[in-house]
């Protein structure tokens, strides 16, 4: 359908209105045939659109709720027309959407469940009366609004969905009575706590909130670090592995934290040899390397890099994966939303967790509290962060212009961890001083086991392609130590370059969010023409992962949903490979209006947030009533 309105253009000469030429800078090369205007692109939408919700109405289904006027704080972007822009409109379409309508889903659910009664009704809730939450499952389903979908993807991967009559999906698994149907006893919760780890324990959560955990050893080592400053010689490194192994019966689990600094009070049963690992810990030397050469890595990307997307990516061939940036005291005062970014899937099988923070105290008893708690393969320290919440206190990027506390931090985290550290950083702060070719041999004489060079500096931003020439100079400056390079790689022509520079291996950020089959296409060489309706399944999946991860509740349903938008925002850059006039897409190059291979091609390729909602219902079913949707970053969304 989209094909005949795509010819029918090319036949009335509508590619002479769409003033993009093939050969100007800085669009992708999209073939003439495929290539419109504005208007007709979204009239095309729109009338396809309408359509739709007009068979959905006919056929007594809920009506659509895409058509949403945008938010007045994004109007200036969605609406610029012809005429020049003033200096104002463009400052306020750049940066961050820091005041966006945020609506939290707990305000979806006007009555709200009781949390004691959704596994059994029946129980009792230590509130009674006073309790502020329904009791009356037949009253809370009058109000409930009504199923989303006829399957439950809880219900059906793990025998028994835990979220019970609250489920939006709830048909597939409730009794005549609203009781809980479940499949095979108890698979439920021991299944999925076996696929999730690092969960924070409630009895550390109130022990970090009381500050009552001791950091013994984080403590010697930023004395130590007060009374000689001065580095001590890079060890040598003779063990290669690619990453600690596991073994249930040597560790023993410590969930409180507070018996790593000192021997046992009394005997404890062991199901193997005793050791002395919680009094004596592993010197620099003895820790295991970090060997990822060769490796496609996943970067630590903020907002998008969830575990259901890292999922999404390991299917497709990521080798590495790291966590998103948590903030050290935000960890250290045990909030739940920060440690939620230290959780790992079982399909993570060589996982880091990133760190970011600005002074040696609090990053080295970060590092101690990790070691203790979480299974990880290695911990990276963010120095490449530019936004200026971070940047001015010291942290991300400000960091590699603040040399003895950088120092001190990578040694006093070096010293209490027990698996290897890594950093991030960026060429530099200014655009024209580089920084990074005289920290690299600091860093590895600090004891860092790998470094990742972002090729763009923090005042750049995106504003120009990365410097891999800069890369290869580090890379040789870096040597022994392994360097990982970053930027701009969106096809695997980009991945052999960058390879060619002497680097380690290659991190791909926005890449993935754009194509995260790109692991796929760098490991078999080849350009993948993947269809709309296999992007669509690749979505659906993520939604799986999300509700599996998030919960199957109006809440989870409505997280689960904002993350698949954010997603969209960038999955929407991604140009078709059967629509190019030249392979491959390079990153720096927006796509022009263009007419898809079908509708929902074409419904992808649209860069308006009520387009992406429409999308999201397809998966998740109609967004609340009053739903508004505003991209993180303004430049995400246009019309």
């Amino acid at each position: 359908m989209a094909e005949g309105a795509a010819e029918a253009l090319t036949d009335s000469g509508g590619d002479g209105d769409s003033g993009v030429s093939a050969s100007e800078r800085g669009v992708a090369p999209i073939k003439a045939q495929y290539r419109t205007t504005k208007e007709e692109f979204h009239g095309f939408l729109e009338a396809k659109g309408k359509e739709k919700v007009h068979q959905e109405r006919e056929a007594g289904d809920h009506e659509d709720g895409s058509d949403l006027a945008e938010p007045e704080a994004k109007k200036i972007r969605l609406e610029d027309g012809q005429g020049e822009s003033t200096a104002e409109s463009q400052k306020r379409a750049r940066g961050q959407n820091k005041a966006r309508p945020h609506v939290k889903p707990t305000q979806y659910d006007k009555d709200r469940f009781c949390p004691a009664l959704i596994q059994d009704p029946a129980a009792h809730c230590s509130y009674g009366d006073r309790c502020r939450f329904l009791h009356d499952v037949a009253r809370y389903l009058e109000s409930k609004p009504a199923d989303l979908g006829p399957r439950c993807v809880l219900f059906e991967t793990f025998g028994r969905c835990p979220y019970g009559v609250t489920c939006r999906f709830a048909g597939a698994h409730l009794g005549p009575e609203g009781q809980n149907l479940v499949r095979e006893e108890g698979v439920a919760c021991t299944v999925y706590a076996q696929l999730v780890r690092n969960g924070l324990d409630k009895a550390l959560q109130q022990q970090l909130r009381k500050r009552k955990v001791s950091f013994e050893r984080a403590e010697q080592a930023l004395l130590q670090l007060s009374q000689d400053p001065a580095p001590a010689p890079a060890p040598s490194i003779t063990s290669a592995t690619s990453a600690p192994e596991n073994n249930s019966c040597d560790a023993q689990p410590d969930p409180a934290g507070l018996g790593a600094g000192t021997p046992p009070s009394s005997p404890e049963r062991t199901c193997g040899p005793l050791t002395d690992e919680d009094v004596v810990r592993l010197r620099p030397r003895e820790k295991k390397r970090l060997d990822i050469s060769g490796k496609l890595y996943l970067a630590p990307l903020t907002t998008c890099g969830n575990l259901p997307f890292r999922r999404v990516c390991k299917r497709f061939g990521a080798d590495v994966t790291c966590g998103e940036m948590a903030v050290c005291t935000n960890l250290l005062q045990g909030q739940m939303s920060e440690w939620a970014l230290l959780k790992r899937h079982a399909c993570e099988d060589i996982f880091g967790v990133q760190v970011e923070g600005a002074f040696p105290d609090t990053m080295t008893k970060c590092a101690e509290l990790l070691s203790r708690t979480v299974d990880v393969d290695f911990v990276d320290i963010n120095v490449g962060c530019p936004i200026d919440l971070v940047y001015k206190k010291g942290g991300g990027c400000a960091l590699m212009n603040r040399s003895a506390k950088f120092q001190q931090i990578v040694r006093g985290m070096n010293q209490v961890l027990d698996v290897p550290l890594t950093v991030k950083i960026r060429t530099g702060v200014q655009e024209r001083v580089s920084l990074a070719h005289s920290l690299l041999p600091e860093l590895r004489d600090w004891g860092v086991s790998l470094v990742t060079l972002h090729g763009r500096s923090r005042e750049q931003r995106y504003t120009k392609m990365a410097d891999w020439q800069y890369i290869e100079q580090c890379a040789k400056v870096a040597s022994p130590m392994p360097l990982f390079g970053n930027g701009d790689i969106l096809s695997y022509e980009d991945a052999n370059r960058a390879m060619q520079t002497g680097v380690a291996g290659v991190m791909i950020a926005r890449g993935a969010l754009l194509k995260p089959w790109l692991f796929t296409e760098i490991k078999e060489q080849r350009h993948w023409d993947i269809s709309s309706s296999e992007r669509l399944d690749i979505l659906r999946d993520f939604t799986h992962y999300g509700l599996e991860h998030w919960g199957s509740d109006t809440q989870g349903v409505e997280k689960t949903r904002r993350f698949l938008l954010e997603w969209l925002s960038f999955l929407c850059r991604y140009v078709p490979v059967g629509l190019l006039e030249r392979l491959p897409q390079k990153i720096n190059e927006r796509p022009p209006y263009y007419m898809g291979r079908d509708y929902l091609e074409t419904l992808m390729a649209s860069q308006q947030a009520a387009d992406w909602i429409r999308i999201s219902e397809m998966l998740l079913g109609p967004v609340p009533p009053n739903f508004v949707f505003l991209p993180k970053h303004k430049a995400n969304a246009y019309k």
